[in-house]
């Protein structure tokens, strides 16, 4: 996804909503110069900022960041499927799944780069999941006051409900993929 992509996509679903750029900014905690600036085309926000801004929107990342929303089967080639890059660590978030409506499954591949350090995500609302599955390198996950160090071919379920931060403490690429179920809420 581009930045012109993004920022259409968040300024759309803001004017959905029917927000202000003040509003969101009270809703989100994030400055209404930064959102303007985001939604100009002149800032890329960190997956913190992003993660922020859609929690007060009530959506996922995967929504604020685009794909597809039809029912039935769906085959979403790797070129179509949206992306999110943080320039400042590298880190990378592709949107696998389509995002069904009414549906509460979204499944994320995850790319960080060694050494590297996801701004914190922030808390989900009540009951949704997290599954990770850490595909190659080293992962480490902060969740709340909760830390689990994982590697190739292990798996972690836990409450999102708490901020959470991915590091990657190796010194090759991590690949993990996350599933964030919401189906307890819907």
């Amino acid at each position: 996804m581009t930045s012109t992509d993004l920022s259409r996509s968040l300024k759309t679903h803001r004017q959905r909503k029917e927000l202000t750029l003040d509003q969101l900014a009270r809703l989100s905690g994030v400055s209404r110069a930064m959102i303007s600036r985001i939604e100009r085309g002149e800032a890329t926000p960190t997956t913190s900022v992003l993660g922020k801004l859609a929690s007060a929107l009530d959506l996922s990342i995967s929504q604020v960041v685009g794909g597809e929303t039809r029912t039935g089967p769906i085959m979403v080639p790797a070129d179509r499927q949206p992306s999110f890059h943080e320039p400042g660590t590298g880190f990378e978030r592709r949107s696998l799944s389509p995002l069904y409506r009414g549906r509460g499954v979204d499944l994320a591949l995850n790319i960080l780069p060694a050494g590297s350090r996801t701004g914190p995500f922030p808390s989900h609302r009540p009951g949704v999941e997290e599954h990770l599955y850490v595909q190659s390198g080293t992962v480490r996950i902060h969740a709340g006051n909760d830390t689990w160090d994982l590697r190739a071919g292990d798996y972690l379920f836990y409450p999102a409900d708490c901020d959470h931060v991915f590091e990657n403490t190796g010194d090759t690429e991590a690949v993990f993929l996350v599933v964030i179920d919401s189906t307890q809420i819907r």
